[in-house]
């Protein structure tokens, strides 16, 4: 055999083993940068790195202070959520005394903050009030027809019927019920509730 031949076959043992370890390591490399990749894709998706913005937060309703007096059993100042009704601050307020006249009161009225509701004894001779520190809207059951056209919208003769309505059917229970005065219809009434109060 030829010594040349023979002094070559080592050659290919040491260049071929090179090759396959160049090709491990290359391979070992490959994988580790993979995971490397998969490890970043997964911090991307951390909630942690969601924008602030995205998170949904939670609305607290206002809370609003309504003083409640006269003929209830536990008078004083409470606080309730902004939305609240009058009779829901009776409620809390312990409830009506045996010499209370509700009649003249809407207990399904909202009320406001800073609001004072006096409920008063049968026979007594006060309005039944309910009126707050910045309540400047205008009692539709009580204003005379002066009053009445200070309402935007409201002119002398459509004043003039809101009084002759009360005084056939009784008091307005509710400022919805201005609905049922002629000439004043569902359009007007939304430009003037936020004026008027019962």
């Amino acid at each position: 055999m030829d010594l040349k031949f023979l002094s070559f076959i080592p050659l290919c043992i040491v260049l071929c083993g090179c090759s396959g370890a160049g090709t491990d390591k290359a391979y070992e490399e490959l994988t580790l940068y993979g995971s490397e990749s998969g490890m970043q894709s997964e911090a991307a998706a951390d909630p942690e790195d969601v924008p602030k913005e995205a998170v949904p937060v939670n609305i607290i309703p206002d809370d609003i202070y309504v003083y409640i007096c006269g003929n209830v059993c536990e008078p004083g100042v409470y606080k309730v959520e902004k939305g609240s009704r009058i009779y829901q601050i009776v409620e809390l307020a312990g409830g009506l005394t045996d010499e209370a006249d509700i009649n003249g009161i809407n207990q399904a009225a909202e009320c406001s903050d800073g609001e004072m509701i006096y409920i008063p004894a049968v026979g007594e001779d006060a309005e039944p009030i309910v009126y707050g520190t910045d309540d400047v809207r205008i009692n539709i059951n009580t204003a005379d027809a002066g009053e009445l056209q200070e309402i935007n919208g409201i002119g002398s003769s459509r004043a003039q019927d809101i009084i002759s309505y009360r005084e056939n059917n009784g008091k307005f229970s509710s400022v919805e019920d201005i609905m049922k005065v002629p000439g004043i219809k569902q359009g007007m009434y939304d430009k003037i509730k936020d004026q008027i109060r019962v």
